[in-house]
């Protein structure tokens, strides 16, 4: 008998840089972002589409990777070696993937492009295709760094709106008097901030003082590929940490978890490598009764499609970055609204896979350069 699913052969994988211009500029302690420079990942394969997004930046300011050093891995080495070959499902691409260091963004994107291409051959959401349970998730929000009376004001509209989690960029000199005036502001908010690795361990007077606070986690206070050094700051503090940079696979997460480095996790399913990386650490911090988000990269519609079915799977029990597209962008790549009502993010379904269309006229108004590998 032939095999029930024969596999996809991928035809074409086109690749597009797009500048997207943000509402407002969005600061954190490395700096300020006016635009998002989106990698646009297309896979073609009889008659369907696939889609990713690159989250990496411009400038090496969150991890390594950047756009400029993304593009020609992905022309050069990643895409000339899936083009023409079949696939009978994701995992499969491990092969071609793994053997190359690091660049754990660009493989995201191939991977989850084929995610997205496997589960609509199957005629499946994704959220179901990964193992999800919910038809909606919560959604918290973040705010960039600004004076106190913007950021009360950002944070009160937030509130009103119904999201579930207020999350303060925080930085050296810009901390406990915004934390301090938040709380006293909204004493039942769920507050957390993050620091985006701008302090270090002689900061621990500063960290005692946020524990008065009762936020629900301060995130990645110290360097971004440090474990260690967090393990020794938690076992100090009373406010559970979070990691984010400091994860970047399964394994990653199994020595912070053992070492003690934190008690809640972020998963970006960009930083880890795909949707696989991310099952695997979602499992391994449910093994450790660790409580996992989906965190945001200010992606467009498509990128925040792949994080809501993600955050469908059941240890994603805190509120994720999956904030309405409409509080970053003036238009997006995608024709559906991705927009939250009453502190929730209904999973997309125009369709199967990540139920969302592009809207291709607007994308060619915005698109930079693009390039097709067939």
């Amino acid at each position: 008998m032939p095999p029930l699913f024969p596999g996809l052969k991928i035809e074409s994988a086109e690749l597009r840089l797009i500048r997207l211009p943000l509402i407002t500029p969005f600061v954190i302690s490395t700096g300020t972002m006016t635009d998002k420079h989106i990698l646009l990942l297309t896979l073609r394969a009889e008659g369907l589409e696939g889609y990713a997004e690159g989250v990496m930046d411009p400038y090496p300011d969150y991890l390594e990777e950047t756009v400029a050093g993304a593009r020609p891995f992905l022309r050069e080495v990643i895409l000339p070696r899936i083009t023409g070959q079949r696939f009978a499902h994701p995992a499969e691409l491990a092969a071609i993937l793994d053997p190359w260091r690091g660049h754990r963004m660009s493989k995201a994107m191939v991977e989850m492009a084929l995610w997205d291409l496997w589960a609509k051959a199957l005629n499946l959401p994704l959220a179901k295709a990964l193992g999800g349970v919910r038809d909606s998730v919560e959604s918290g929000v973040s705010l960039g760094i600004a004076d106190i009376p913007t950021t009360l004001q950002r944070a009160g509209e937030a509130i009103d709106a119904g999201y579930k989690r207020i999350k303060l960029k925080i930085k050296r000199g810009h901390d406990l008097a915004m934390i301090a005036e938040l709380r006293r502001t909204f004493p039942e908010a769920k507050l957390t901030v993050d620091a985006n690795t701008d302090y270090r361990l002689n900061d621990l007077p500063l960290f005692h003082a946020m524990d008065q606070f009762g936020l629900d986690y301060i995130e990645q206070p110290l360097a971004f590929d440090d474990i260690h050094d967090h393990a020794r700051l938690q076992e100090r503090l009373i406010t559970a940490l979070c990691l984010d940079e400091s994860i970047r696979s399964a394994t990653d997460a199994r020595h912070a978890l053992v070492a003690g480095a934190c008690r809640v996790i972020n998963i970006k399913v960009g930083r880890v490598g795909g949707h696989a990386s991310a099952r695997a650490i979602h499992d391994l911090c449910a093994a450790f009764d660790v409580p996992v988000w989906c965190g945001g990269m200010l992606e467009a519609g498509i990128g925040r499609a792949h994080n809501i079915h993600l955050s469908t799977l059941a240890n994603f029990t805190k509120p994720g970055d999956v904030a309405s597209a409409s509080r970053y962008f003036h238009r997006d790549l995608i024709n559906e609204p991705l927009e939250v009502v009453q502190g929730r993010m209904a999973v997309p379904a125009n369709g199967p896979g990540i139920g969302v269309t592009l809207n291709r006229d607007f994308v060619e108004t915005v698109t930079a350069e693009r390039e097709v590998l067939r």
